[in-house]
Parts: C-alpha cells; structure tokens; sequence
C-alpha cells in the first residue's frame, strides 16, 4: 500500500481532551483495521502556539509521541512537568495519564501511536 499525502485523512479537534486550541491530525494508518486490530491511532500531528492536549488517561491503550519540531511542555501522571523538543519520546502505559501543550511560537509537530494493551 501506498498513501500519498494528498490522500491521508486530516482530522481537527477543538480542545482536544478538554485541553485548549486546536488538534491537526494527518492519519498516517486508517484505525485499527489499517493496523492490524492492535491499535487506533498511528498519525502525523501538530498543535499551534497555545493549543494543548488537556490531561487524560489511558485504559486500555498505551501511547508513544515522537517529537519532530517545536517545543512542548508535557505533564506525566506523577505531575511531573518536561519541556519536550525534537529528538525527544514518551511513552504513557495502560493506566497512567499525561498532557501536552506547545510550548514557544512555532507549532508542535509529533507522531503518535497509540496501540490497545492487552
């Protein structure tokens, strides 16, 4: 299979998870059918200056944010706060929650996976 770019699904979400701004997501994989039922969600993301995801908790998932541009302010389950910049990857378990908000003036730009932990 091949996706060309003009071809992925875009999907923007208004103050995703009671966070703030706005939520692009390119769909690199459709759902769970595209990864194999072992997943929901591998997309291509990005958050403006001032938009976040708002704390939330996994059940039943695990997720993984690659940060590919900007700088985000992330908060684990324990409270505790990092500043994200490119390179950089978390990881949150089935169980535990985060948030995360751009952070600077350019957007932040990651990946992320989320997969069903069974």
């Amino acid at each position: 299979m091949i996706r060309r770019k003009k071809d992925q699904q875009v999907v923007r979400t208004k103050k995703p998870q009671n966070g703030a701004g706005t939520l692009t997501m390119c769909k690199i994989l459709n759902g769970a059918e595209e990864l194999d039922q072992k997943g929901r969600a591998f997309n291509h993301c990005f958050l403006e200056p001032g938009s976040g995801l708002g704390y939330h908790r996994h059940e039943g998932t695990t997720e993984t944010m690659y940060i590919l541009r900007g700088q985000g302010h992330y908060t684990d389950e324990n409270g505790e706060e990092t500043i994200l910049s490119p390179g950089d990857t978390t990881f949150t378990d089935n169980g535990q929650g985060h948030s995360l908000f751009c952070q600077g003036d350019e957007p932040l730009e990651f990946i992320a996976l989320v997969l069903y932990k069974e």
